[in-house]
């Protein structure tokens, strides 16, 4: 069976999920906005397993726990800053989302939400960054289907900020399940 795929306009600390993704920098240190957030509700312990992790090079991810989260887990995708596209941005974001996903798997977790990620002061573009997550969400669950591997999602959520974020998430959706 498929995961449930939602999209919602909330704050992705608040979330009764097993793992929340937060838009992280390469250094795994608190940033600015999502990260920030969800350093702040994690408390100091999650930057403290964040330093002991070395880093993270962009596209990949990292798996913390979530400390004074309600998630009990934090993969920390490390998203591309936007260069005009011309340096391989696009299979950078990809690889946030299919290695988030990996390490759901790996974990045996069954929820994960994510943020719109490197759409904020990384600067890709959000309509962009819709398309792509939308696409390696779902291609990395067809990719699962029936394959004999391991699959335990059954929950994935685009947690959005604001209206049109939430429009670009459901329109890439709606734009893939009207081309099946």
């Amino acid at each position: 069976m498929d995961p449930k795929i939602e999209v919602i306009d909330a704050d992705i600390t608040t979330l009764d999920v097993e793992a929340i993704v937060n838009a992280a920098n390469e250094t795994l240190a608190p940033g600015g906005g999502v990260c920030g957030a969800i350093h702040a509700a994690a408390g100091l312990e999650l930057a403290k397993e964040c330093a002991m992790l070395g880093g993270c090079p962009t596209g990949d991810a990292r798996l913390t726990k979530g400390y004074n989260l309600p998630a009990k887990w934090v993969i920390h995708a490390v998203g591309p800053v936007w260069g005009g596209g011309e340096n391989r941005e696009d299979s950078a974001l990809h690889g946030c989302y299919s290695k988030s996903l990996e390490l759901v798997r790996a974990n045996e977790l069954t929820s994960i939400a994510f943020p719109a990620i490197s759409t904020g002061i990384y600067g890709f573009p959000a309509a962009r960054a819709a398309q792509i997550a939308v696409d390696a969400v779902t291609g990395n669950i067809r990719a699962h289907r029936g394959s004999g591997k391991m699959n335990t999602i059954e929950r994935v959520i685009f947690c959005c900020f604001g209206a049109e974020s939430v429009e670009l998430h459901e329109a890439a959706l709606a734009a893939l399940r009207s081309a099946s």
